[in-house]
Order: structure tokens, then C-alpha cells, then sequence
């Protein structure tokens, strides 16, 4: 459905005191990406890799520096009304990405009458019929969103993003702010929308745990760039690139035996975005980094195994095959993390 190639978005940012100097923030620097249709692409990464701006550039609200989008093979426009209608967002903050003057009724309308869907009559129709699927009466058109709670103000986002139709609907940390006990009913909810309705779905989220219960596919990101992407499970239960490998062993363990031979979190902060290092970006804070390669060539995004992408000169692909993509012996110190209780009981019987 959605074609991403060489996406990139560079900020201007001026520095320093008295001497002030330009220089560019890349937040996305490259970004390879395909969603199919009916499928979960999963986005996750450190606080400032440039997900959020990812989701912001396919929806049009940020503005691209260089790269294509394309949906069913068509180039988008970020400033045409079809783009706009044909990727929805669905934000962290329900309430303040919706007018507090406004009535749902009119906040969910609000695509239809933009687009030009539909007589009022119908536009009405469509409203109350979108509420009643995401779990909300009908007249909840006639209020406003202060009355709603944190997870309901949610369902009315969904409903909103349903409401033109889209091909793909950016979901950037949609439970993030919400209660524990209220993130399960979003999801769920979204997993059952893509069911009924067959549209994609970009989730960004930090909650590891809940990117494996909705998501078909994952796209790990570190400083704009994408550095592994592979189907659910197999990032989850061996991971490849190093900063995977971190990211996991960052998901608390109950078992202190278990706990004691996972690889320890990563050491240090996120580079500076404006200023990132020479070669591998990672290579920083890598357990494994090779002096002389990582620090000073630029490792590619390439196929390792069937539906498997890794930047890593340490990953090698297997010789015969690609079936069983392997780490350079350098790498092989550094011990993948066991993550089998990432997913619950429940959640192994809605995927298996």
C-alpha cells in the first residue's frame, strides 16, 4: 500500500552565542519503508530517533527534504487534500490534538466535510455509526471532549482517522498516555479496526511489549535511520543488530537467574542528531563496534535472510542461502537476550 524510499528531513537549526552558526538536525536520514495492505509496521527506537517525525512526514504535516512516498504505486503530494485523506493520524494526546470548542459529532465530521464526503445527512450517519463501532453511543455527539475520558477521547481519535477511508492509519505512542488498564482496550481495538476495515497500520510506540501484540512487522530506529526491520517474532527471538539487542534487554525480567545473562542496557545518551558520529551511528555505544570499520564506514540497510534488513557490518548473511543470517565472531561475545516472556499467555492465543 505505502512505498517510502530515501525519505529524508533535515531542520535548519542556528547554535552558539555571539557567533552563531548554522547547522542541520537530520532527523530522518534515509528512511527505506513498505507497508502492505492489512499489515502492522511496528516503529521503535530511544526518545528522539525520529519517529514521531516519521509518522508527521507521511501525514503531510512535515514538509520532506529529499525521498518518495508513494500509496498503490501514486506519488503523494504532502500538501494535496487526496494525501491528507488517504494517510490518518491518531495522536498521543487525544485531547490536545482536538478542538475543546468543538462537539465530537463535529470533530469526527470534520474529514467528511473537508473532503467533501457526502451530503450532512449522510456525513451524520457515518458519524454515529464510527462511534458505535469504536464502543462510544451515538450521543456522544452532542458533547464535548472534556467530558470524555483519557481513553474514550482516544476512541473518538480513531473514529476521526476512520472517518475518510484511509489506506494507512499513523498511530504515534496512541496508548502512551493512558492508563495500564486502558492501553489493552486501544489496542485490542485498533487490532479489531484493522480487521473490519482492512487499512494499515504505522505504530510508533517506546512499550516493546505492546509493538509485539499488534504489530506484524518492526522497524527499529536509531539517530533517523532504520537499523533492523524484520517480522514480529523473529526481531523478538533473535535479534541481529546490537542496538536490537540492547533495546530487548531493556524489557524488565521477574527471573533474576534469567535477568543475570541478558546483555546490559545500553551506556551513554542518544548522539547529537546535528553532529552524528562518523560510520556506523551506533558505533558509540556498541559493545562490539570494530575499530577502524565501524567508526569509519557507513554501514548499508541490506537483506540478510528472507524479509529480514539489517545495518550492521558485523551481521553477515548466510553463505548458501540467506536462511540463516549469522554475526561475525566479533560479535558473537555479545549474547542475544532472552525475551520469551515479552508476550503474555493471552497474546500468544491471538497471534498463533
Amino acid at each position: 500500500v505505502v512505498a517510502v524510499e530515501g525519505l529524508k528531513v533535515h531542520f535548519p537549526v542556528h547554535r552558539g552565542g555571539r557567533k552563531r552558526r548554522k547547522t542541520v538536525v537530520r532527523a530522518l536520514d534515509g528512511i527505506d519503508m513498505t507497508v502492505h495492505r492489512g499489515m502492522t509496521m511496528g516503529v521503535v527506537g530511544e526518545s528522539g530517533c525520529g519517529k514521531s517525525t516519521l509518522g508527521r512526514t507521511l501525514v503531510g504535516l512535515v514538509e520532506p527534504t529529499a525521498g518518495t512516498i508513494t500509496v498503490n504505486g501514486q506519488p503523494l503530494n504532502s500538501r494535496s487534500g487526496p494525501h491528507r485523506r488517504t494517510i490518518q493520524m491518531i495522536f498521543q494526546d487525544p485531547f490536545s490534538s482536538m478542538n475543546p470548542g468543538m462537539k465530537v459529532g463535529d470533530i469526527v465530521a470534520e474529514p467528511l466535510r473537508v473532503h467533501g464526503i457526502g451530503t450532512a445527512a449522510e456525513r451524520a450517519e457515518r458519524v454515529g455509526g464510527l462511534l458505535e463501532q469504536v464502543g462510544l453511543d451515538r450521543d456522544a455527539v452532542i458533547r464535548h471532549p472534556h467530558e470524555f475520558s483519557g481513553g474514550q477521547r482516544q476512541r473518538i481519535a480513531i473514529a476521526r482517522a476512520l472517518a475518510a477511508n484511509p489506506e494507512l492509519i499513523v498511530c504515534d505512542e496512541p496508548v502512551s498516555a493512558l492508563d495500564v488498564s486502558v492501553q489493552a482496550q486501544i489496542v485490542n481495538l485498533l487490532h479489531e479496526t484493522q480487521q473490519e476495515f482492512g487499512v494499515s497500520l504505522i505504530f510508533i510506540a517506546h512499550d516493546l511489549a505492546v509493538v509485539r501484540h499488534i504489530s506484524h512487522e518492526i522497524a527499529v530506529m536509531y539517530l533517523g535511520q532504520i537499523v533492523e526491520r524484520a517480522p514480529r517474532d523473529e526481531i523478538y527471538e533473535e535479534p541481529l543488530h546490537p542496538y536490537t539487542k540492547a533495546l530487548l534487554s531493556s524489557v524488565p525480567v521477574p527471573d533474576p537467574r534469567e535477568a543475570a545473562s541478558i546483555t546490559p542496557p545500553l551506556q551513554g545518551d542518544l548522539p547529537d542528531p546535528a553532529e552524528p558520529p562518523s560510520g556506523c551511528r551506533f558505533h558509540t555505544r556498541c559493545p562490539v563496534a570494530v575499530k577502524g570499520l565501524c567508526d569509519e564506514v557507513e554501514p548499508p540497510l541490506r537483506v540478510v535472510a528472507p524479509a529480514r534488513w539489517a545495518a550492521c557490518h558485523l551481521v553477515e548473511p548466510s553463505s548458501t542461502s540467506l536462511d540463516n543470517p549469522t554475526l561475525t565472531s566479533a560479535a558473537t561475545n555479545n549474547p542475544s537476550p532472552d525475551t520469551t516472556d515479552v508476550r503474555s499467555p493471552e497474546e500468544e492465543e491471538t497471534h498463533d
